[in-house]
């Protein structure tokens, strides 16, 4: 059983996000079951089926089936070149968006401050 945890950034905020969480995922460990991923990236068992179809028909995933499974259902992911490629395009986007909101939550935290202390002395 993979170790549960939950995504690494909440909410999802679109597709190219789940991409992302999904490339990371798989790459991190590529015998995850579309159930499991769903679970723990707290999206519907179909949508990681029909991301899981894009990324495969896009050439960002490889699909292997486990020969030594006995039961034949087993699946493992790996990302392709082109895949990895992606990841890291993804993850720099991610990362200049996330830094901008975070500039700006910034600037709103000091100005949410300055207008506490005006409150504050003004009540004084």
């Amino acid at each position: 059983m993979p170790n549960i945890r939950p995504p690494f950034f909440l909410p999802l905020m679109n597709k190219q996000d789940i991409r992302l969480d999904l490339l990371r995922r798989l790459e991190s460990n590529p015998e995850y079951t579309q159930r499991e991923l769903s679970k723990e990236m707290g999206v519907s068992l179909g949508k990681v089926n029909y991301c899981m179809k894009k990324l495969a028909e896009k050439g960002l995933i490889k699909l292997t089936n486990f020969t030594h499974n006995p039961n034949k259902m087993g699946y493992a992911y790996f990302l392709t070149a082109q895949g990895i490629e992606e990841k890291s395009r993804l993850t720099f986007s991610f990362l200049k968006r996330k830094i901008k909101e975070y500039e700006m939550l910034k600037k709103e935290i000091d100005k949410l401050k300055k207008d506490t202390k005006k409150i504050n002395l003004s009540v004084k």
